[in-house]
């Protein structure tokens, strides 16, 4: 193939590749010890799988023998062997019948390089590349790596060539934003299901109040680097200029010299009622202090985006991740806040108290379902929405505070599941939530009932939706397929079976 174009191609997809990371994916000679050059530290292999096995149908095309004709199977990561840093995972397939009995023996010893067994029995061979691509990272390669889900993976795969005939087919990968030479950021966000706000009526001296659950997934993955110019690629339009209306505005509050170049990996849908506005608006401004040297508090990172004004599960899901509940703000005169206002119209109020944080229990799975239907409110259509409804009814709000403290917190402490879901849906018919529930079209509230019907232990809908969420342990698939069911029936929608994730996001620094 032609290494020079497919390396171009790949920028195209990914960005720019490094010098290294060209030599990596294009070199014809031993791995190993190009690495050792590049790091300037021993590099050793430590064999994960070798087994015999027969080869599958594409194994077999690229090796030139039969289908099922037996193969030597292995899995290495190459690595620094004093920091055990994993620079390389490389999965070869090599025929038996090829092998001279000396070779065959080197070769299923552990953790031997295949170039120095090649070296050290005299084999002429020759490198023919086969591909190069990259691909977001599984959870398998995040753990090998140490990277987030998601983050772009390069790969090539080539065939060492003997007496003209294939003798080994190899696949290596190695992270994108490593053998790098430039600083980068990563940020990896979760995503929250808003259960509902607890005080809407503020006669206590306080109001607001929020509690939610972290998501793993969906999520949003960005990376960040100092660059001449701002720029910002990856996602649509208008991400792309909420991102760089974003950058702009926290550059210019830290007061930093000189501009960014983001790339948005993966990101979710904003008015979907996930709170993508908060993790989005967070994730930039971390990348962006930690680019300028400086670490600051979620607190101070939620103030340079103004989020956090009326609920703190976004920031708090940013921060710590878990099962949240904040305490809201101080109400009247005096006070943080003296209307009622959502967060988009809260600048310059600071995120509210966690008052109760914890685990949520990892066998329990959450459903989200997404109609078709308009977004969720946001702007002045939400800001008008909280001066209409606001005060709701005092004996709503204490019925609210009862259900959370006697039933919601306690099945989450004592992993009730049963206790937990029937408060969920206890709390879609007070307060606040029964305005945000009874402004949905038709399909949101009917969604609900399928989802209870089908066996959720509860469902709600999340912020001003219009995702709804079902919580659960087994099971799931069918409350899914019931989703699904009823979804394509009245106008469509997607689901996605996700767990809660009890950490907060993940900053790495490259």
């Amino acid at each position: 193939m032609d290494i020079a174009k497919a390396i171009r191609d790949l920028e195209v997809q990914v960005g720019r590749i490094s010098p290294v990371q060209k030599f990596l994916l294009g070199t014809d000679g031993s791995v190993t010890q190009i690495l050792e050059s590049i790091t300037g530290k021993s590099v050793v292999i430590r064999t994960l799988v070798q087994k015999v096995i027969p080869a599958e149908r594409e194994t077999a095309e690229t090796l030139d023998i039969a289908e099922g004709e037996l193969v030597n199977f292995r899995i290495v990561e190459i690595g620094i062997e004093e920091s055990g840093e994993v620079l390389i995972y490389a999965i070869s397939h090599t025929p038996i019948n090829r092998l001279s009995p000396a070779f065959k023996d080197d070769l299923m010893k552990a953790d031997i390089p295949i170039g120095r067994i090649i070296s050290q029995h005299h084999i002429e061979a020759r490198r023919e590349i086969l591909s190069a691509r990259v691909g977001p990272a599984t959870d398998e390669m995040g753990r090998v790596f140490g990277i987030c889900r998601n983050e772009p993976v390069l790969s090539r795969q080539y065939r060492i060539i003997h007496a003209e005939k294939p003798l080994i087919f190899i696949e290596e990968q190695f992270p994108y934003n490593r053998f790098l030479d430039t600083r980068r950021v990563i940020v990896r966000t979760p995503s929250r299901v808003h259960v509902t706000l607890i005080d809407m009526h503020g006669g206590s001296g306080r109001v607001d109040g929020g509690i939610g659950i972290t998501l793993d997934e969906p999520g949003i993955l960005l990376e960040a680097e100092l660059s001449p110019t701002l720029s910002v690629n990856g996602g649509d339009p208008a991400l792309r200029e909420r991102i760089r209306s974003v950058a702009q505005d926290v550059l210019q509050k830290l007061g930093a010299g000189g501009s960014v170049a983001i790339t948005v990996r993966k990101s979710y849908p904003s008015h979907a009622g996930l709170g993508s506005g908060s993790q989005l608006g967070l994730a930039v401004a971390r990348a962006l202090s930690e680019l300028h040297g400086r670490t600051l508090p979620v607190k101070e990172l939620a103030r340079l985006v103004g989020r956090g004004g009326t609920s703190g599960i976004g920031t708090a899901a940013f921060e710590y991740g878990g099962f949240l509940v904040d305490g809201g703000h101080r109400f009247g005169p005096g006070g943080e806040k003296t209307d009622f206002r959502p967060s988009g119209a809260s600048q310059g109020v600071s995120p509210p108290p966690v008052i109760a944080r914890h685990d949520f229990p990892s066998d329990w799975r959450i459903l989200l379902a997404i109609p078709e239907v308009p977004a969720g409110a946001s702007g002045k259509i939400e800001t008008d929405i909280f001066r209409a409804h606001c005060p709701v009814p005092l004996d709503e709000v204490r019925e609210l505070c009862h259900e959370v403290l006697m039933r919601m917190l306690p099945g989450i402490a004592s992993r009730d599941l049963d206790l937990f879901g029937s408060s969920i849906n206890a709390v879609q018919r007070l307060g606040f939530k029964k305005v945000e529930l009874g402004l949905q079209p038709p399909q949101v509230s009917d969604l609900l009932e399928v989802l209870r019907e089908s066996g959720a232990a509860g469902a709600g809908l999340s912020s001003f939706g219009p995702t709804v969420y079902a919580v659960g342990d087994t099971g799931m698939t069918g409350i899914e397929q019931a989703a699904r069911k009823f979804m394509e029936e009245s106008g469509g929608g997607t689901t996605l079976i996700t767990s809660a994730r009890n950490s907060g996001a993940a900053v790495r620094v490259v």
